[in-house]
This record gives structure tokens, sequence and C-alpha cells, in this order.
């Protein structure tokens, strides 16, 4: 298994070439990341700085992330941001002040400790620099161990990380990580959503969402019948959501991304259009790996009034797409008492770390983080249903 891996840091400038799975997972991993690779990271998101390398399995080809300091970097390449930085915004969300003063002075500490034994140096596997991750179909759990061996010795004073794993669709590479010695870091609690599970509430509620296109004038957009000239609106829908409401630490996507996504299908966008004024107000972009869908682009105008339900229509619209396609769909976090209301059950998502190889402060610093999420963390947001 081994000499069928291969890791490219610059495959343009060798002499051999990457060897693209001729699959639809294959091409649709070409089309999204040979401009990332030629043109760098921030020309598709401005806060993601990293650099990015190949990963060739016998049939995959995955992305890794390099990264060394880059605090001021998205969560998607930032263990800092992401257990800091958003960590300290999303403490309002608790609901008692006294517990985000403690836990916001917890964090500038633990922020401190983390700069000085450089939590930010990790090599990060299967990283599309996305909220969420999908794992390709055909990665076993010994590929990914040994991937994972293969990347630490070319990156030896680096943290191994794997993003987006979770019981329900990664049970058994969690156990064979874990089994290997990657701990197990609490990331987020996330909501997953199978056609299947429906019960009569969220069949009714769903039908209702649906009614509203009808009668607020909203008639959904394919990608084919999208074009160039809305790409401007459809950016400027996800920053109104993701940056300006949630936080600038989300990616910061640019027009040459969402651009990409539509000539190469790279995402599948979908929009809602205002019939009367002819005017684009919501939009999402998903993609599928193995049946499972999740969207990283997501947004709506936020200063339209809320009873208009945007956010109740799009979120139908995507249903009916996940269930169209008879797919899992992994709605990430956020919005909970909704999803679950509409069918969706919750999951905690994990950050697998191997630190094994590595100065004994950083360790301790990815064990305290570790301890302090799992004795407290979780059930914090499954108590409160985050």
């Amino acid at each position: 298994m081994k000499a069928a891996i291969r890791l490219w840091s610059n495959p343009r400038a060798a002499v051999e070439q990457p060897i693209w799975p001729d699959t639809p997972e294959g091409r649709q991993a070409q089309a999204y990341l040979q401009p990332l690779l030629e043109l760098g990271s921030r020309a598709f998101a401005a806060n993601v700085d990293t650099r990015l390398l190949l990963l060739e399995t016998a049939d995959a080809i995955m992305p890794v992330t390099l990264n060394d300091t880059q605090y001021d970097s998205s969560y998607v390449v930032s263990p800092f941001t992401h257990y800091v930085s958003y960590a300290i915004q999303e403490l309002e969300l608790l609901g008692s002040k006294p517990l985000e003063l403690l836990l916001t002075g917890l964090l500038h500490g633990l922020g401190m400790m983390f700069k000085l034994v450089r939590i930010n140096r990790t090599v990060q596997l299967n990283n599309w620099l996305l909220s969420t991750n999908l794992y390709p179909q055909g990665l076993t759990p010994e590929t990914a161990l040994a991937a994972a061996e293969l990347v630490r010795a070319s990156f030896p004073g680096h943290t191994l990380i794997f993003r987006s794993l979770c019981r329900t669709l990664h049970a058994p590479l969690l156990d064979a990580l874990t089994r290997y010695g990657f701990r197990l870091v609490p990331s987020r609690q996330i909501y997953l959503w199978e056609p299947s599970r429906l019960t009569a509430k969220a069949r009714w509620l769903l039908k209702r969402d649906r009614a509203l296109l009808e009668a607020h004038g909203y008639e959904p957009v394919e990608h084919e019948r999208l074009c160039e000239s809305d790409v401007p609106r459809l950016l400027e829908l996800y920053n109104l959501l993701y940056l300006d409401k949630y936080s600038l630490h989300n990616p910061q996507f640019t027009e040459r991304f969402l651009l990409q996504a539509l000539r190469e299908q790279t995402l599948r966008l979908h929009a809602l259009r205002c019939k009367t004024s002819g005017r684009i107000d919501a939009v999402l972009g998903c993609y599928t790996r193995g049946g499972i869908m999740t969207t990283p682009v997501f947004g709506y105008d936020t200063s339209l009034p809320q009873k208009l339900g945007l956010y109740r229509m799009l979120s139908a619209e995507l249903l009916r797409l996940a269930a169209a396609d008879n797919c899992l769909l992994h709605e990430s976090s956020g919005a909970a008492e909704f999803k679950r209301n509409r069918g969706a059950f919750a999951d905690i998502e994990y950050l697998a770390v191997y630190d094994r190889h590595l100065p004994w402060p950083r360790r301790a610093c990815w064990s305290l983080l570790a301890c302090v999420l799992n004795s407290v963390g979780v059930p914090l947001m499954k108590k409160r249903k985050l």
C-alpha cells in the first residue's frame, strides 16, 4: 500500500505527473485542485493562507495543506482561529454572561500558549479548504494510515490532522486512527439529515417551507440557468450571511472561486430568484462525494424581512436536492432547533490529531485542548443543543 502513495509538492514542475482517477470523483478533484495549485489558496479564499500539496493514492487524490503560523487565516487551515478566535465569538450563544466571561479568559490564556508552542504548525490531510471536508470514496483506514506515515516522515516537525470526522460517517477510520495514536479533539456539533428518517412533523414543516416559494413569488434557479454575470450577487449573498452575520473567520471566498464552480461544476449552484424583480435573493452551493452531500456555500439577502422566510425556502430547496439524489446531507453546525425539527440528528465532529513525535509543550497543548473540550465543551454543546 505504501508504494502506491505519493506526495506531490509541485506536480507541475515534476517530470512525472499525478494520475487523476478517471472517475466522476477524480475529474471533480482535478477541476477543483489544479487551479488552486496554479494560483494559490488566496485566489479562491482571501483569508486562507496555506501551502497546498497533493497526496496520490491508488484510488484517489487528496489535497494536503501545510501551515506554520498564519494566525489570522480562516479556521479551515488555522487551529488557532478555530479554537481561540472563532470560539470567543461564539461564546455568546451560551446565553450566560458569567460563563461567557470565564471561558473568554480561559481561551485568551490558551491562545497565548498556542502561539508559544506554534499550534498552527500543522499538515492537514484531505483538507479542501471548506467548512466540511468529504472523504474520497475509496479511502480505506489502511490507506489513510499509510498516507499519515508518509506525511509524518516528510514533515517531522508538524502536527498531523484529519478534519471533519464524525462517528456516524467515519467510525472505522476513527477507530483505526485512535489505535495508531491519534487523539480526537472535538470540533463542533453537526447535523446530519436522511430522507428515510423523516417524521410526520418534519414532513409537514418541509411542506410548509416549500409553500413559501409560491406564496412570496420565488422560483428555484438551477446551476445551468445561472450566468457568470450572476456571480457578484451570489458572492454578496454568501458574504451577507457567513461573513457579516456570522464571522469573518469563515472562508472569504472570491469571485474567482464561484466562477470556477459555475464553469467546472466543482460545486452545484442553486439560487432563488424573485419573479417580480428578477433579482437573486438566495444561493446555495453543494457537492456530493460517496453518497454524502454538503453545502460550503449558503447565503441569502439578510436585509430583507425575516418573515419572508428566505432561510426556510433555501433550506427546503437543499433538502429537496438531497432527497432527489438519495444522499445523506451533512448540514454543518448552527440553527440547531430548526434542523432538528426538520428531521436532522446531531453528532460530534472531531479533528484527529497526531503529535507523538513532537516536543512535549505542543503535545501538552493539544492534550489540554482535547481534555477541556471532551469534558466541558461536548457536554455543553449537547446540553444546549448548539
